[in-house]
């Protein structure tokens, strides 16, 4: 019976008593010998277990989604500025103008002297990319002026280099006569920023729009 704890060589006293104290004696020393189990602490709880357990029982109000729209930034340019100077240079753009033709007839054909015709027969053949457009159609020769004007000093401002004006084929005019497009090659013509213009390709609106070609906004 007992098998299970060390065994000791001493002889068992015949003393009924002293047996029982030999006994616990033997069974004391079984206990400390039979090393202790290390108590293993529990982890500790994360932050979303003690979320949870704070917040247990609460029931969420009910809140419609929001969407904060960033402010639109202000243009650098006052508008007011913008249209004091787009009057300032209508009123600069003359209907007669003494410049030549590099060809005959009604065709829209113009570079500014001093730069190669290579660059004028790229822009008539399309080969610039349009960046800007602007439809003349409904103007009269006063508000087309300005719209003009107005036109050409936000793509100047914004680095448009190729833009599309399309002033129509006067079908609609007294004698049916293109008005504004005799008119828009004078007013092309005085400003410094415009380079060249030409007749649009027929997909591009044809003998019914130009495509002007424009100074960079870093060239003087």
């Amino acid at each position: 019976m007992f098998g299970a704890f060390p065994f000791y060589s001493c002889a068992m006293s015949s003393d009924p008593k002293q047996r029982l104290k030999e006994i616990k004696k033997t069974l004391k020393q079984a206990a400390a010998a039979t090393p202790k189990p290390i108590p293993v602490k529990p982890p500790e709880p994360t932050d979303h277990e003690l979320f949870l357990a704070a917040t247990k029982g609460v029931v969420p109000l009910y809140r419609p989604a929001l969407v904060e729209h960033p402010r639109a930034k202000p243009s650098p340019w006052p508008r007011q500025r913008e249209k004091d100077e787009a009057a300032v240079m209508a009123e600069a753009m003359t209907d007669l103008w003494p410049w030549d033709e590099l060809e005959s007839g009604e065709e829209l054909l113009f570079i500014r002297p001093g730069l190669k015709l290579e660059t004028l027969r790229k822009l008539r053949r399309g080969e610039w990319v349009v960046q800007a457009q602007l439809d003349l159609h409904g103007h009269n020769s006063d508000t087309a002026r300005l719209a003009v004007a107005e036109f050409l000093l936000q793509c100047r401002r914004t680095n448009k280099r190729c833009v599309r004006i399309i002033h129509g084929k006067g079908l609609g005019s007294k004698n049916r006569e293109p008005v504004l497009k005799l008119k828009l090659k004078n007013w092309l013509a005085q400003r410094d920023e415009v380079l060249g213009f030409s007749q649009a390709r027929p997909v591009d609106g044809g003998a019914g729009a130009v495509l002007v070609l424009l100074k960079g906004w870093r060239e003087k």
